[in-house]
Formats: C-alpha cells, structure tokens, sequence
C-alpha cells in the first residue's frame, strides 16, 4: 500500500460493528511529510453494537460529536500528517487522562467514558452505565491504539524536522450551560496556559484569529486544551501542542440535530484555518533555525 500522503492508512486491529454491519477500523492516519500533525479525537461516529445497545435513546444521538471537523480541515495543509479516532467520544474519550484524572477539577465535565452528555443528560440505559472493567477493555481497545498511532507520527515527524507541532482538532456547541456561561467565542485556543508550546506557536494561530473579522476569540478560556495537549506538549522533547475548540455555530446550519453542515460558513472559516496551518509551518521552520 502506498504510504503517500493523500492516502488514509488503516493501521490498527479491524473491529466488527453489527450495528453498522460494516469492519470498524479504532483509527485511521494519513501520513504528511509537514511538521505540523493533525489530531482528531472527536470526530468518530462508530459505536459497536455491543456498546450501542448499552446506551439511552439520548446518548444514541451522539450529540456531543466533533461534527464534520475532518471535513473542514480537509486538504488545508496539503502535506499534514492526520491521525483521526473512528470510534465516538461515547466509547471512550480519547482526549481524556486514561488513569481517569479530571481535566478541570471543581468544574463540571465529562470524563474518560461520559456518563453524561454535555447538557449533564444521562446517555446509559439504567443500569448499563460501564463499569471498571468496561473502561480498562476499552482503554487497551480504542484509547491506547489511537494515542500509540499518534506517538508514532510524532517520532516520524520529530526524525524528519527535528520537531513536531501536534495541533489538536475540535468543535463544540456554543451554548452549554452545563459547562460555561453565555456563549462560547468563534476560537477558542488552549495551550495549558503557555505549558504546552512555545510562545512562536501560539503567536501563529493568535495572529491569525485576531485579524479574523467577524469571529470571536480566547486564548486560554474555557478550554486551555485536553489530555492531548498537556501529554504531547513537552518543549524539552521538541513536541509543541496546541489546541483548537471551534464553535459548531461556526460551520454548522444549527447546534442541533441533524448538526448540518453549512458550506457557506465553512468555507468562509476554512480560509481562516488554512492561514493558521500554513503560519504553523512557518513557525516550526523559524524555530528549526
């Protein structure tokens, strides 16, 4: 198989969906000869049958989906490496701590494997909530294949550049009292308050936004960046990390099912997103220097 960069590799264990009657791969990567690597927890749908049948009619809406991040990343750096999660946050949460630590503590949140959506609903059937088992098969099934993928590319790309800038991929409704107040800014940029990349990262995805007319932006709010970010995100190593939670009102008809795509608004914001990558580029050249 060619391992050119256009090409989605299925490298992890296949995994059998009765449910979607299909082979269901844990991850998928396309390899990219760029220092810049595309991660995407969030934006698997797969949920195995056996785990499906386990969840409410709430949780089967799968509301809490990254929806069509993949897509509207799609192409923007053509030489990215991608490393995207097939299987839902539901399954198990690969932007979580897989020792089960909490993200923001005193904060609501959701943790490794959700018991709630993001709205604080239930999304198990009584009685069907998994337990400890359940998350120990599902780390070493889905968490731990997919972060195995994503140390590897970091190394692939660390040999090649000498550096590797992991830039974490997400999207989020924008209004969720469960979780903050008001409405959430357009982009919304985590770094673990300065921790996980050099401030030359930061400044080029900041220089972008800022100059993005008619979107909203924070550096450090809400979300300062997952288990991604602050794991990957070790300058000693020469992995810099940073995260990008967009506003689904962004590109998206409505933050509600059926989550429609809006081409209009996505393309718009698209052209804004192609700039951050491409400045991302240009930074690990300059810090390669």
């Amino acid at each position: 198989m060619s391992l050119a960069f256009r090409t989605w590799l299925v490298l992890s264990p296949p995994f059998a969906s009765r449910r979607r009657e299909e082979i269901m791969s844990v991850f998928e990567v396309r390899h990219g000869t760029s220092p810049v690597i595309l991660a995407m927890p969030h934006t698997g749908t797969d949920v195995p049958s056996e785990i499906w049948e386990r969840l409410n009619d709430n949780g089967r809406q799968l509301i809490d989906t990254d929806w069509y991040i993949h897509n509207l990343y799609d192409g923007l750096l053509e030489k990215a490496t991608v490393v995207r999660a097939m299987f839902h946050r539901y399954v198990i949460d690969a932007n979580r701590d897989p020792e089960g630590a909490s993200l923001y503590p005193g904060q609501n949140t959701t943790g490794l494997i959700p018991k709630t959506d993001f709205d604080g609903e239930a999304i198990w059937k009584s009685g069907a909530e998994p337990t400890d088992d359940d998350i120990a098969q599902r780390v070493a099934t889905f968490h731990s294949p997919y972060h195995t993928a994503l140390q590897s590319e970091i190394e692939r790309v660390k040999a090649i550049h000498g550096l590797a800038i992991v830039y974490d991929c997400h999207s989020i409704r924008s209004h969720i009292p469960f979780l903050f107040e008001g409405t959430l800014p357009d982009f919304n940029i985590g770094t673990n308050d300065g921790q996980s990349c050099h401030p030359a990262v930061a400044a080029a995805v900041v220089n972008v936004v800022r100059n993005a007319d008619g979107y909203t932006r924070t550096l450090n709010g809400r979300f300062k960046g997952g288990w991604t970010t602050r794991h990957y995100g070790t300058l000693e190593s020469g992995v810099h990390a940073i995260q990008m939670e967009l506003a689904q009102s962004t590109h998206l008809s409505a933050e509600e099912p059926p989550f429609s795509y809006d081409t209009a608004k996505a393309e718009r914001i698209r052209a804004r997103l192609r700039d951050i990558l491409t400045n991302l580029e240009r930074a690990a050249s300059e810090l390669k220097k």
